[in-house]
């Protein structure tokens, strides 16, 4: 065998053959691309000179703010194959979110404090996955008999706390509203379960089966009891909030108000309990709601120990309610007296945080226990899509409305509108750029959002350690784990990421398009055509499709208005706005026949 030091190393190819073989390569992508760039040109060539710069900056609004539901939808199904359908509600809940905060800051911290609460007890999960493991193993006597238990406590409690009027004088409008009807349906329903209580517990002790049937009997009367608990308190709490139903009160005639800047607190409400009853209770609840959930989970594998950064968690969230709750008038004095410029960036950073907070709540709770189940994954977030949208129908109601603009982008009067580039810094709401005349909102600052945000996330994913230890713990989660780190808390924070950009996209998006439950769904149709064209792995890929997107739907709006010249045609065809998603989609079809993988995805071979 010839020696080492005698091996000649193979010669280094020369940068043309590199390139020859790049292009090799990659000529399907170059010819995409190169016919994308023709016809984008071409179009831009029929519009007048003022037009095609406007257009431009609109489509790019548009694209950011895609950009922003497409980018978490990459981070998530491309680090962890998980394809999250409420998304596009999370991207909703984020606008209604940032609405209340920036219009109706004291309902936000009314509603603040008792959300703290009940989470309080999630930061101790792994307390509650011991509590799980008890329960699985007592004997099935007691899991039947605390179901039944369940069954009366909470029958009564509703009885007196929402039916007792009804019970007493047989009215629908008495002191709780539930008719008689009403209560013989909820008694039946009440009989019917403990009846199939019974009959399970006598077949299963006659069968000398396991205890999994009792198990899910304790889980779901803790779930019951705690949930209960959590709605009984939760109606005890100060809440200053909206009535849809009355213009005066609705959330319509809130937004002109901060408009007008003739917005004031509301006159403050007043515990229906004890404060500390109320808390304790609320504690209670989510505590028993958790254990329920951990003991639905069953997930296999070592008990993680409860430590500092548990309990710290647990008495950060508690502190920080009972903070609220005590300096909440001052703190709502303050917030409407400053300007709703700084309100807005609040506004930002309380949705995105809550997003991110919905995000990881999905993933650690409903997620985690079905990654080898990806079917029950789509069901999942399915299902607590449709939640999102009719929890937000109930608080916020069905009309739509819109959110005013802060006042640094909603400037009229004398120098205005902006001239030039250094209009967008005049505090005008429009400024003249090239002949055409753009909002600053929606074409300066939203646009700014969506690179500040391209720019540190691919950083964060490629210049720091995190992003390090996320791409390693894709690849290779074993790997990742010997080494002392926690994937599972990576892939949380992952989650948690996504959704708190597609939070912030919604709450970008509120002042430019108004307040919808459909926004959503109309967003993730884009984002996922923009990750389709772009790669669905690929977070360049998805702001370069989310741009496209935005172009196509900004070039057939404008058409629609000026027309195209076709041969043959007496008229100029003007495109309807339907045809807006059914072109991003047909370009989405031709893109994926040429390169299955989308403009920047990896191929599989």
């Amino acid at each position: 065998m010839p020696d080492e030091s005698t091996q000649v190393a193979a010669p280094e190819a020369s940068p043309q053959r590199r390139r020859s073989e790049w292009l090799k390569e990659n000529r399907a992508r170059v010819a995409v691309l190169g016919t994308l760039l023709f016809f984008l040109l071409a179009a831009l060539a029929g519009l007048e000179r003022d037009d095609w710069f406007a257009t431009i900056m609109q489509g790019l609004s548009v694209g950011a703010i895609t950009f922003l539901v497409a980018s978490g939808l990459s981070l998530i199904f491309g680090l962890m194959d998980v394809l999250n359908l409420a998304h596009g509600e999370i991207f909703m809940l984020g606008a209604y979110v940032g609405w209340t905060v920036y219009t109706r800051f004291d309902t936000a911290v009314d509603a603040a404090v008792p959300v703290l609460l009940i989470l309080a007890p999630f930061a101790l999960l792994p307390l509650w996955k011991r509590a799980s493991v008890w329960i699985r193993g007592i004997d099935l006597t007691w899991h039947v008999g605390l179901w039944l238990v369940t069954l009366v406590g909470v029958y009564v409690g509703w009885l007196t706390l929402f039916a007792g009027g009804a019970v007493e004088e047989g009215a629908e409008e008495a002191t709780g509203g539930a008719s008689a009807l009403l209560i013989v349906i909820v008694t039946a329903v009440v009989l019917a379960l403990a009846a199939w209580a019974f009959l399970t517990f006598r077949r299963l002790r006659s069968d000398n089966a396991d205890s999994e049937p009792g198990m899910k009997l304790t889980a779901w009367s803790l779930l019951v009891i705690g949930g209960f608990t959590s709605i009984v308190a939760v109606t005890k709490f100060p809440l200053v909030i909206w009535n849809p139903e009355d213009f005066a009160k609705s959330p319509s005639n809130f937004s002109v108000q901060i408009d007008l800047g003739t917005l004031a607190p509301l006159p403050a409400e007043s515990f229906s309990w004890p404060a500390v009853i109320a808390f304790l209770a609320l504690l209670v609840g989510g505590a028993l709601v958790a254990t329920a959930l951990m003991t639905f989970a069953r997930q296999a594998g070592e008990l993680e120990p409860v430590t500092r950064r548990h309990v710290a968690g647990f008495a950060t969230m508690v502190v920080a309610a009972i903070v609220l709750s005590l300096v909440k008038d001052p703190l709502n004095d303050w917030i409407f007296g400053i300007s709703t410029t700084w309100r807005f960036f609040l506004a930002m950073a309380v949705a995105t945080g809550l997003g991110a907070a919905v995000g990881a709540f999905i993933e650690v709770i409903l997620i985690r226990p079905l990654y080898d189940r990806p079917i029950y994954q789509l069901m999942i977030t399915l299902g607590v899509g449709f939640i999102l949208i009719e929890v937000v129908r109930e608080i916020w109601g069905r009309p739509e409305f819109t959110m005013a603009r802060p006042a640094a982008f909603n400037g009229t009067g004398p120098g205005c509108p902006g001239e030039g580039l250094g209009g967008f810094f005049s505090g005008c709401s429009t400024v003249d750029v090239f002949g055409g005349r753009l909002r600053v909102y929606n074409e300066g600052f939203i646009v700014l959002v969506g690179l500040i945000v391209l720019v540190g996330v691919t950083l964060l994913l490629r210049r720091t350690r995190l992003g390090m230890v996320i791409r390693a713990g894709v690849q290779d989660p074993e790997m990742v784990e010997a080494l002392g780190i926690n994937v599972r808390r990576v892939f949380t924070s992952v989650f948690a990421l996504g959704s708190g950009l597609a939070a912030l996209g919604g709450v970008l998006a509120a002042p430019s398009i108004g307040l919808s439950t459909g926004m959503g769904a109309l967003f993730l149709l884009g984002a996922i055509v923009a990750l389709a064209i772009g790669g669905l792995t690929s977070f360049p890929g998805a702001a370069a499709g989310a741009v496209l997107v935005g172009l196509l739907q900004q070039l057939i709006i404008r058409f629609g208005q000026t027309g195209i010249n076709v041969p043959f045609l007496a008229e100029p065809f003007k495109p309807s706005p339907t045809l807006v998603p059914a072109i991003s989609i047909l370009v989405m079809v031709v893109i994926l026949l040429v390169l299955p993988a989308g403009l920047f995805g990896r191929s599989e071979r």
